[in-house]
């Protein structure tokens, strides 16, 4: 049966991606793009769709998605590189203020993998590491998004599409638990934190952009 919760997140996450490229390749500079949290998106997407080099059969729906994911997630962090030859000012400047230790996301990542994975095997356990990573992968956009103050109204539609794909997949979860009688508990659970994580911007975004005013964090 159709899952119109996991394709609308779905096509959320390839719309924040859209927004993001053309971001950069229109303004040829990175203000207020953390550079840590894209890589860590690479990070996820290669330790993730490990079975895409495995050549296991699967949908030609989440080939081509996994495939589109990991391939637009390289060509951000070249296209943000780009920015450095382009505007070399700008990109060190901003370079400087994405100061977010991601050492304490990939260990937290890395721990909860150890503890929460459904087999101890490389690849399940990658899998794992993948979707906690996720979901706190954010922080350093939004770490910098607090040490800048306010960003473009681009950057902020940006996170919040990011943000609507993960919420969407926990009524996705739910909706595969009674359809489909099955329950990802890590991909839950993770999608929660992720969604407190976000908590904050959210509210900000409603209150502030959709009211037509700059978007600035509180104090």
């Amino acid at each position: 049966m159709l899952n119109f919760f996991r394709i609308i997140a779905d096509i959320s996450h390839l719309l924040s991606i859209v927004v993001l490229i053309q971001t950069i390749k229109k303004t040829a500079q990175i203000e207020g793009i953390s550079f840590k949290t894209q890589t860590l998106y690479a990070i996820i997407y290669f330790t993730r769709y490990l079975d895409v080099f495995m050549f296991k059969k699967q949908s030609v729906y989440n080939f081509l998605f996994k495939v589109t994911f990991m391939g637009t997630s390289i060509y951000i962090l070249h296209l943000m590189k780009q920015c450095n030859r382009i505007n070399p000012v700008s990109y060190n400047d901003m370079l400087s203020k994405d100061t977010f230790k991601v050492k304490y996301c990939i260990a937290f990542a890395a721990v909860m993998a150890l503890l929460f994975h459904y087999k101890f095997t490389f690849v399940q356990l990658s899998w794992s590491f993948s979707v906690w990573l996720e979901s706190i992968c954010i922080i350093p956009q939004l770490f910098l998004l607090q040490k800048l103050r306010k960003a473009d109204a681009i950057t902020v539609h940006y996170i919040f599409l990011l943000g609507i794909y993960r919420l969407l997949y926990i009524p996705n979860w739910i909706w595969r638990y009674y359809v489909e009688v099955r329950f990802e508990k890590i991909s839950f659970f993770a999608g929660i934190l992720q969604t407190i994580v976000f908590s904050d911007f959210f509210y900000v975004y409603f209150t502030r952009i959709t009211q037509g005013k700059d978007f600035q964090l509180p104090h």
